[in-house]
């Protein structure tokens, strides 16, 4: 298989197409590459199927269909039955297949994972992105990847037409790890951008002028570029869900414990979108610790 080289000869497969699945999977598809998708929700997937995507009816029907098998889904429980499971990839992936996991997910599930697929003679690559809703749009993904070299080699050129920064990280699990440091530094960020947002309101403030200024100093930030202007916008739609942020934070939170880490600020992000899953905002956009915020200060808009 020369991935890469020839996309009307390297099949891929696409499991979970949601907010970000289903533009990455584009992408790969607008660069000639036959796909073969199925998600839980049929719906989901048919704006690909309508763009010339075949549907299957299980992962192993995927696997069974393509020379790389992409999945990026909700849970590792989701990730484990997708790739282990009696329907899942490995019990329809070929010798020689590769398997990318693009969720978030355990690292210990990715080297399971890998661990699993050699066993089978195909390669396992774990590779959480970062960028959001716009980032899988517009094609400039951050990818961590975890796994062995050879693999990332050949899955490169297709990761290049997700995302813009891709970085082999190491060993299986890797990205994974990677991917926490990733959270770990966006958690506390979220925290301050609402605060500060929620402070310059009833200061009384001009929003939009305020963000202007601290955007362009040392305040700036890709997430105050990005949800900035949707919290000005009272825009709480999900570029990324909080109930998967809070899945995120608590993976993060296990390994911290397991390195004999103290990650006091983590723990604090966790509990404040606990509030907010509480609060029904479970399924909204991680800009929603606004609405925890005003709650807890009894601040009405």
């Amino acid at each position: 298989m020369e991935t890469g080289n020839s996309p009307q000869t390297t099949r891929i497969g696409w499991i979970g197409t949601g907010v970000m699945g289903r533009w990455m999977c584009q992408h790969l598809m607008n660069a000639g590459h036959p796909a073969t998708v199925y998600n839980r929700s049929r719906d989901k997937a048919q704006p690909l199927i309508d763009a010339g995507a075949r549907w299957a009816d299980s992962p192993k029907q995927v696997a069974e269909a393509a020379d790389v098998v992409f999945a990026i889904v909700g849970y590792p429980a989701d990730v484990r039955e997708v790739f282990l499971g009696a329907e899942g990839v490995l019990a329809g992936a070929r010798p020689g297949s590769i398997l990318v996991d693009m969720t978030t997910s355990e690292p210990s599930l990715a080297v399971e994972i890998e661990a699993a697929a050699r066993a089978k003679g195909c390669l396992a690559l774990d590779a959480p992105v970062s960028g959001g809703d716009v980032g899988a749009k517009n094609a400039t993904l951050s990818i961590m990847v975890g796994g062995q070299r050879e693999a990332f080699d050949r899955v490169l050129p297709l990761f290049q037409c997700m995302g813009k920064t891709i970085v082999h990280q190491g060993p299986a699990g890797s990205g994974q790890h990677t991917k926490m440091v990733n959270q770990i530094l966006i958690a506390s960020t979220m925290i301050s951008l609402c605060e500060g947002l929620l402070y310059a309101y009833k200061a009384g403030l001009n929003l939009e002028t305020v963000l202007q200024s601290v955007s362009g100093g040392a305040a700036g930030s890709k997430s105050l570029e990005i949800y900035g202007p949707r919290i000005l916008a009272r825009n709480f739609e999900p570029g990324f869900y909080v109930e998967h942020f809070i899945k995120d934070m608590g993976i993060a939170l296990r390994e911290a414990e397991r390195l004999n880490l103290c990650l006091p600020g983590l723990a604090l992000a966790k509990q404040l979108y606990e509030a907010v899953r509480a609060q029904g905002y479970g399924r909204k956009g991680t800009q929603a610790l606004l609405l925890a915020l005003e709650n807890i200060s009894n601040v009405r808009r």
